[in-house]
């Protein structure tokens, strides 16, 4: 990335960001939306019971798999809801936003909700920093050349391929989700670490009580693994957009605060389908400039933002939904090209 993306301009009175921060805030839109948010959680609430009604009305049939379609898009919705309460865009108070962020996360959909947020308030203060992002360590994938070259285990042998690999591995994010959740409950340093149990392996038990009680063991595992699958694809489509192949930094290349979050991250235009779909985080160099902005204000400070950036000389990556993969996975296939050519010498 040139380095001159990367270095803040010589502003007349504050930061950079300071000063597109009193924009935001004279514009309005950190206030909060009480009444957004109270029909948001009541209509999610409301699809959350009545899937699970027409599930056990529809009983012992096939069509209980159309339900799992539909389960799969009412977690997604409730993931996006446990997002928004993370950032505390919904409740005041941290005790409230965390009593709700567990009431959906583990209780609701089987994820660990103290472990993800520390996961993702890490990833925001650095995103794609490959030293510190936990989003984009080598785990399963490699995320630029560097990390091919030193890659072992999984990463070495799927990372040749991990494009063609990228979404058939999304759908098993719901079952990493859960699993990533029941490990971190043997973590002494996870807050509230007996009501994140009871609530988490309170969720499973009435999940699998509900799914082998209403059908025969066969169609209940057919079920859990048609939701789950598309439950993780979803979810993972949801996310690939926003930082997959936008500019990585590593060491000490750690820009200002303005050009640290919108260098690399990437917008996704679309009307309000896109925006429902992706739950507001199609705008997402506005949501990690202003984490705590509610949802509905991140397209009118899209307006502010764009435009701030454009004057500071700053790149402001923006795409449509179908292309924002494409660069992902464009950016996935070039990270693994030193494994395939190591693998072309052998």
């Amino acid at each position: 990335m040139a380095s001159s993306a990367l270095a803040p301009s010589k502003a007349d009175h504050g930061s950079d960001f300071t000063l597109l921060s009193k924009k935001i805030k004279a514009a309005g839109l950190l206030g909060r939306r009480p009444g957004y948010y109270a029909a948001r959680i009541a209509l999610v609430s409301a699809g959350y019971v009545l899937t699970w009604f027409a599930f056990v009305l529809v009983g012992d049939s096939w069509w209980t798999l159309a339900l799992a379609a539909s389960m799969a898009f009412v977690f997604g919705q409730m993931a996006l809801l446990a997002h928004d309460v993370a950032h505390r865009q919904v409740f005041l108070l941290r005790a409230a936003s965390a009593r709700a962020g567990r009431a959906l996360g583990n209780l609701g959909i089987g994820m660990g909700y103290g472990w993800w947020q520390d996961k993702h308030s890490r990833h925001h203060a650095n995103p794609n920093h490959e030293d510190l992002d936990p989003d984009v360590r080598p785990d399963i994938l490699v995320w630029n050349s560097g990390q091919a070259a030193q890659a072992k285990g999984l990463p070495r042998l799927l990372g040749g391929r991990q494009a063609y690999l990228f979404f058939p591995l999304l759908a098993l994010e719901g079952f990493n989700l859960h699993v990533s959740g029941l490990r971190s409950l043997n973590d002494p340093a996870l807050k509230q670490r007996r009501t994140e149990a009871l609530l988490l392996i309170g969720h499973f038990v009435l999940y699998l009580g509900a799914l082998f009680l209403v059908l025969p063991a066969g169609k209940a595992l057919l079920f859990l693994l048609v939701h789950q699958c598309l439950f993780g694809l979803y979810l993972g489509s949801i996310f690939a957009p926003n930082h997959k192949g936008m500019p990585m930094l590593s060491g000490e290349d750690r820009p200002d605060f303005l050009r640290r979050q919108v260098v690399t991250s990437r917008n996704v235009r679309g009307g309000r389908f896109v925006d429902l779909l992706l739950g507001g985080l199609n705008y997402q160099i506005e949501h990690h400039l202003f984490p705590h902005m509610p949802t509905p204000h991140l397209r009118k400070a899209q307006l502010i933002v764009r435009a701030y950036c454009q004057e500071r000389h700053v790149p402001y990556a923006e795409t449509g939904l179908i292309d924002s993969y494409r660069l992902a996975l464009k950016s996935l296939h070039a990270a693994g090209a030193p494994l395939r050519r190591s693998r072309a010498s052998a």
